[in-house]
Parts: structure tokens; sequence; C-alpha cells
């Protein structure tokens, strides 16, 4: 049985005018278990990415974490970096960029695998299952630890540096743009105007 899915990857092909989209890819289910793991899920209908999105269903795979692995560093990664209407694609990314440093370092791997792991006992087996609170107040005690702090600073560039988090947010230039000035620059109707006195000098050119 063959499902079009959404391939996790920041590069991809360009709609009209819009921002880079990923291109739709046909994968199995024997395919899709063929790695350690897998991450797959569905866009809200109410997203921003479903517009431009060649399928709402997305799925990554895993080369050294396992599903459940990817699945608690997603939450965890969410906990760190709240955006209530943020699609789990997006937050996909950061697992994807943490499961390519696992690949090329075993100390990565095995620091993730024992931070889910601790995770997990304060869930009494599955830390998933705790109450949102819950997951809060962990995420809060684990703050700066080696674990928390890999999750933490590979999520602040991969949450954030990919054109599904620009379509999101609105982010209106493109990679490299140099014209981003008059190109969107104050198009983000999610943030409030700044008072006059800190917004300084509007650029000339």
């Amino acid at each position: 049985m063959k499902s079009t899915t959404i391939p996790l990857a920041v590069a991809g092909t360009r709609h009209g005018d819009g921002p880079a989209r990923p291109a739709g890819i046909a994968l199995t289910r024997r395919e899709w278990l063929k790695g350690t793991g897998v991450l797959f899920g569905t866009l809200a209908l109410s997203s921003t990415l479903a517009a431009f999105a060649p399928s709402r269903a997305w799925a990554l795979a895993l080369k050294r974490l396992d599903t459940h692995q990817g699945d608690v560093l997603l939450a965890l990664t969410r906990r760190i970096y709240p955006h209530a209407t943020l699609d789990d694609a997006v937050y996909a990314l950061v697992v994807k960029s943490l499961d390519e440093k696992a690949a090329a370092d075993p100390a990565v791997q095995t620091q993730l695998a024992e931070g889910v792991r601790k995770l997990d006992g304060l869930g009494q087996g599955d830390w998933l299952k705790r109450a949102s609170a819950d997951k809060d107040r962990d995420a809060a005690a684990i703050a700066g630890t080696p674990f928390f702090e890999t999750v933490r600073s590979t999520a602040v560039v991969a949450l954030y540096a990919n054109p599904l988090a620009y379509a999101h947010f609105g982010y209106g230039a493109n990679a490299g743009d140099g014209g981003y000035l008059l190109t969107g620059f104050n198009d983000l109707a999610w943030l409030p105007d700044p008072p006059p006195q800190d917004s300084g000098p509007v650029p000339a050119n």
C-alpha cells in the first residue's frame, strides 16, 4: 500500500512566488520499516503549510533513533520552544537533525537514548503519557543538563531555519534574498509593534 508523503527536508521546489516546498514521495509501509524508526503525521486542515504542501501526510525515516525516542524528542522540543499552532512536521525537523548527529557520533546517540530513558522513568515507562503540566515541569527540571542542551541547541536552528517554519511564521524573503527589507520585513503580524524609541532608524537603501 502506497501513501504520498512529504519528505521532511529543507530543500524543495518553488510554488509560484511562495516559499520552497518539499516534493511528494511515495513510500510503502515496508520501506518505512526499513529504518530504525519512523515519525509520521498529518498536517492540520487549518495549517498554513497545507496550502502549499503536495500532501497533508508527512513521514520521516530515522537512521539511529527508534520511533519512541523520536516521538519523545519531538514532544520535548515542543516544551522547550512551544508554538501551539506549529505543526509537528516542523518539530520533526529537529528530530531529523538530532538523528543525523546520533548517526555521526555514537556518544550523542547514547546521550539521547539515556535522556529519553530518564524521561520515561518519570512517566512510569512512557513520558508521552505524562500530563502536559508534568511535561513542562520535567523539561524545566532537566534544563542545563547536557541532554537538554543538545536538544535545545539543535532545535534553535533546525526548528526555525527552514521553509516550513518560514511559511508558518510569515517570513517573506527567499533564502539569500538581500531585499528582505522590502519584501516582507514588516509582515510579521504575530509580533506587536515595538515602541518608536526602540525601533531604530529605517535604512534608506
